[in-house]
């Protein structure tokens, strides 16, 4: 009796780690699709769960920077169209971007476009949306926001098949084109 409860037991254990193991592994294979592949990844690379966990954390990293610098961007902005002083560098700075500003960052398999227009300028979110998807980018997130007389827009998007993927130069300018 006891003989058949210990294998019991055993047999739980093993089906417990097993799942365990096929979670972390789903966990794993989630992480991958989240982070951009390395740029430059040899054929015999082979990456380890330690190295795929250096890599997230290298990202995100990357993105608490881009983040930082972005809300530093944003600052200056608002200081900018709060006040008339045209003496300060930061003034001078900011106020010789012509609007509207147009910013594409590729980041591998996805990209971003930010884009910044005047009030004046009614931009209209699913033409652009229908712009990126015309392109073969499957538009993940948008939004857009008003400070002062800005309006930020802001658009991540995936490639929808990686074979093919994107031409960013492209998008680029057919969004230059749009705006103008």
């Amino acid at each position: 009796m006891k003989k058949c409860e210990s294998s019991n037991e055993k047999l739980d254990r093993k089906t417990a780690e097993r799942n365990r193991r096929i979670y972390l592994k789903g966990l794993y294979f989630k992480l991958t699709s989240l982070i951009p592949p390395p740029r430059f990844k040899s054929s015999k690379d082979r990456v380890s769960q330690h190295n795929l966990l250096d890599q997230a954390a290298t990202y995100i990293n990357q993105l608490k920077e881009r983040v930082d610098e972005l809300k530093a961007r944003r600052a200056i902005a608002m200081t900018n169209t709060c006040t008339n002083n045209n003496t300060t560098r930061d003034t001078r700075m900011f106020r010789s971007y012509e609007l509207p500003v147009l910013e594409l960052k590729d980041l591998g398999s996805s990209f971003e476009v930010v884009l910044i227009t005047g009030l004046e300028r009614n931009l209209i979110m699913h033409e652009v949306i229908d712009m990126l998807e015309d392109e073969g980018a499957e538009v993940v997130s948008a939004s857009f926001s008003t400070v002062g007389d800005k309006v930020f827009h802001t658009y991540h998007a995936q490639v929808k098949i990686s074979r093919f993927g994107v031409d960013t130069s492209r998008v680029y300018q057919r969004m230059q084109e749009f705006i103008s």
